[in-house]
């Protein structure tokens, strides 16, 4: 398909607790990006509640893309499609995002175009002008691969976790260190008063595997090491059992990372995913990469956590593809990376 000067996408995501949506051109320049978050709201349960999630989703959706289009100062004659993550997530919240990105291509007779939820991070790189390829760290509440990204809508996955991704195993040890929901943010604060090298919690490997992940063996290390000095009457200090936590997941993240790029003979890494906002994760992957002689690449903070801006690059890449979706598109909660 032959390319317009400027092609305008507009992106909607709902595959969790935000209802976003957001205008951007030629997958890289953000004309709005509107977020509404749930936070508040399942901070009182500890956590997502799917239902409510769904039901949120269901009040703030119209509103939200309504918004998009009033900042970028455009109408929908403006927009060439529409773009929808339609999985990976949660069933109900994708069918809100999915449904409603269907009923307006029909009634606009706009085109539609279905997206991948992880891609879609690995293309908020694009906003930051980084170019494929490279190699890049997905590490999200629900995700953890390593993924070789050959073009713009071309990926291979290297590594993956075997058991809890990183964000899930930042959740869990927050809720142990009675930090509350949600859980990377807070440990990331916290563990910036603490003593990294206090604890020696594992560096998990998995067997031949040298890219792959594991978690669940800190987590219970850390559990353990709770448990322990509370049945010993011992104080804990919170902020050296965060700090060392972190680092030992970071340490793995960073230098499985960096492995892949260097075996693989990439010149340049990237990061993506909620946990690729982690100030640690971003300061510690840019040291490695450099010293390794690779560019690192990781994008603004608001493009790490689930937005539509996102989304409308990564269906950017597909449209001018000529990848369109039909009003038969549905959610997929277990998609894959590069599935279509």
């Amino acid at each position: 398909m032959e390319k317009k000067e400027k092609t305008y996408i507009l992106g909607i995501e709902t595959s969790c607790d935000e209802t976003a949506a957001a205008v951007v051109a030629n997958g890289n320049e953000v004309i709005s990006n509107v977020i509404y978050t749930q936070i508040p709201t399942h901070t009182l349960y500890g956590g997502v509640v799917p239902e409510i999630a769904s039901r949120e989703h269901v009040l703030k959706i119209n509103q939200v893309i309504k918004k998009a289009l009033a900042d970028a100062e455009m109408e929908w004659e403006d927009i060439d499609a529409i773009a929808v993550t339609y999985g990976p997530g949660l069933v109900g919240p994708l069918l809100i995002g999915v449904s409603t990105a269907k009923a307006l291509a029909y009634a606009k007779n706009i085109p539609l175009v279905g997206v991948n939820h992880i891609e879609g991070h690995i293309c908020a790189n694009y906003i930051n002008s980084a170019e494929p390829p490279f190699m890049c760290l997905v590490a999200s509440g629900g995700h953890s691969h390593i993924v070789r990204v050959d073009d713009h809508t071309k990926y291979t996955i290297i590594g993956r976790t075997h058991d809890d991704a990183a964000g899930e195993a930042f959740d869990k040890v927050a809720r142990a260190l009675g930090l509350g929901y949600p859980g990377g943010p807070k440990v990331d604060k916290l563990a910036k008063k603490g003593n990294p090298n206090a604890i020696k919690f594992p560096r998990a490997s998995v067997g031949d595997s040298p890219y792959d992940f594991s978690f669940s063996g800190i987590k219970s290390a850390v559990l353990n090491y709770l448990n322990g000095a509370e049945m010993k009457g011992e104080e804990v200090n919170k902020a050296d059992v965060a700090a060392s936590f972190q680092m030992a997941v970071i340490d793995v993240l960073a230098d499985h990372t960096i492995k892949a790029a260097l075996d693989h003979g990439m010149k340049s890494v990237a990061l993506a995913g909620g946990v690729a906002a982690n100030s640690l994760l971003r300061e510690t992957m840019k040291e490695r990469a450099e010293a390794a002689g690779l560019t690192f690449r990781c994008p603004e903070l608001i493009y790490c956590t689930d937005n539509g801006a996102m989304i409308a690059s990564a269906g950017y890449f597909e449209y001018i593809q000529g990848r369109r979706a039909d009003l038969y598109l549905n959610a997929v909660p277990n998609l894959k990376i590069g599935e279509r």
